[in-house]
């Protein structure tokens, strides 16, 4: 819940300076109450006088920092953010996405329930005490989940007031460098250059509207906003408003039914809006270079989309039913991201050839990734210590031409590879492979995949062998089992031959019987 100092490097400084109350005995570490420093205590008792290593370099980088006015000012422009954040620490951490998924998917649950439990006690003048009961406890249930919703949405705008701060911060000291007031009202240049920007692109939007336009290039014009009406260009096919000062994608944008290509990559977006599921004509969209944590659940809904680019941005994790709703995916590009997993869904996106997540936190893949059968290119590089092996599903990828798992810890490479005939591009370097040995890796991918093919044989001969030899131990007992059962029958039977014949005396024969 700290603002991490690297990423709001201001931000941390002025709250590691906001006066609190004393803590007599501090388990952990609170940036409004730093631990002391045992080094330093002796000498240095002022702690105004005394920056703590990490900001070292930023006070030297932004010495007007020091000054007791600025800091001042400072303090009172983010004491939102210090009491959002000792209300968030105070309920807990952050919940995960899926929890938060299925809190949703279990509320909309509840809600139906009650809805048709009101329509029967309308219908119905009896109260059942058990029944009262149970809807209690479903109420309780709905509470939870709807705290835990909430929960999550607090730390969602907590994440952008942190950035918002720093923004402040950094205009604040920026004033105060240049000789201005330390709480500046405005920036005379800055609307100047807002006003014609707005002109233009006002004249832009009037040309199109009236016009019929399928296709408006924006790009590279510091654009900090885009008007709502842009929403009514409903001819609009192709919209780059890449390299721009975006902050967020208006509402509107929804009602560009027949937008085929959407460009807003290089912009300082942190979210997309849920109106842009109702983009279903929609074939290509790029995000990239963006500050986005999250992308919404409604992008499912996109079900035309063959290209998507979210690389480079802060992305975590990928919507849960994605693969389910974006059947005609070809191309999925998420390098540079946080993404820890794929959904187990991603299975289903059959239409998938091109997929790159290298530089993320990929902890493993689902075995559902065996399904992609189209699959040409897969790159998993640079996930580093996070990625220690793959599925055996891997060689199920029979489209596979080119496989790039460097820089990841894998010891061994699936039994399947072998299996990847297509396979003409391999990149394992900076990996602590132990199967296949180096030799092998260094003759080339050819080597490689005969060498896991014989290993992978060798495996089902070895099988197979152990099978047959139960097969025989099977056999061999059962044959013993019915030679017994035979020979016992056997001598039953004989024991009873010399029993009827030996018993024969006791019959009469009229010519023994006859005298000599």
């Amino acid at each position: 819940m700290d603002p991490n100092p690297k990423n709001f490097p201001i931000l941390s400084y002025v709250m590691n300076r906001l006066p609190t109350m004393k803590r007599s005995n501090m388990q952990e570490g609170d940036i409004e109450q730093p631990p002391s420093m045992p080094h330093f205590t002796s000498k240095l008792t002022d702690r105004s006088s005394f920056n703590p290593p990490p900001y070292f370099e930023l006070t030297e980088r932004m010495p007007h920092l020091t000054d007791p006015r600025l800091l001042t000012s400072m303090r009172a422009a983010v004491a939102d953010v210090s009491q959002t954040r000792s209300l968030l620490k105070t309920l807990g951490e952050r919940p995960d996405h899926e929890a938060v998924d299925m809190a949703k998917a279990r509320l909309a649950e509840i809600d139906s329930t009650l809805s048709n439990d009101l329509d029967e006690i309308t219908l119905s003048d009896k109260v059942d005490p058990e029944e009262d009961k149970r809807k209690k406890a479903i109420e309780r249930e709905r509470q939870m989940h709807k705290t835990l919703i909430s929960l999550d949405q607090m730390h969602e705008s907590y994440d952008k007031m942190l950035s918002e701060a720093e923004k402040r911060l950094e205009k604040i000291y920026e004033s105060v460098k240049e000789g201005k007031n330390p709480l500046p009202s405005g920036d005379e240049g800055s609307s100047a250059v807002a006003e014609e920007l707005t002109e233009e692109v006002v004249a832009i939007l009037t040309d199109a509207l009236s016009n019929g336009a399928q296709r408006i290039d924006l790009s590279e014009r510091r654009l900090p906003f885009l008007p709502e009406a842009f929403g009514k260009i409903h001819t609009l096919v192709h919209l780059n408003l890449s390299s721009n000062q975006l902050e967020v994608i208006p509402d509107s944008v929804a009602g560009l039914e027949n937008l085929e290509e959407l460009n807003v990559s290089s912009n300082i977006l942190t979210s997309l809006p849920d109106s842009i599921g109702c983009l279903h004509k929609l074939k290509i969209l790029d995000v990239s270079s963006n500050k986005l944590d999250s992308l919404p659940d409604s992008i499912c809904h996109c079900r035309s989309l063959e290209e998507f680019d979210g690389s480079f941005n802060k992305l975590t994790y990928l919507p849960t039913k994605m693969g389910y709703e974006l059947l005609k995916l070809k191309k999925l590009a998420i390098a540079l991201n946080k993404v820890r997993n794929f959904p187990t869904s991603i299975g289903d996106m059959k239409s998938l050839r091109y997929l790159d997540a290298h530089f993320n936190e990929l902890r493993g893949l689902p075995d559902s990734i065996g399904k992609l059968s189209n699959l040409e290119v897969l790159n998993l590089g640079s996930n580093f210590s996070d990625l220690q092996e793959l599925p055996d599903t891997i060689g199920d990828l029979t489209s596979l031409r080119e496989l790039d798992v460097s820089n990841n810890q894998l010891q061994e490479l699936p039994l399947t590879f072998g299996r990847l005939d297509k396979l003409i591009k391999l990149n394992v370097e900076q990996n602590p492979l132990v199967v296949p040995p180096k030799e092998v890796v260094q003759k080339g991918i050819q080597a490689v995949k005969v060498y896991m093919a014989q290993r992978w044989f060798d495996v089902l001969v070895e099988e197979e062998e152990k099978n047959r030899r139960e097969a025989e131990a099977l056999a061999q007992a059962s044959w013993l089992s019915r030679s017994k059962s035979y020979l016992t029958g056997a001598v039953v039977g004989a024991a009873g031959t010399v029993s009827l014949y030996l018993g024969a005396g006791d019959s009469e024969d009229p010519y023994l019987e006859e005298a000599r």
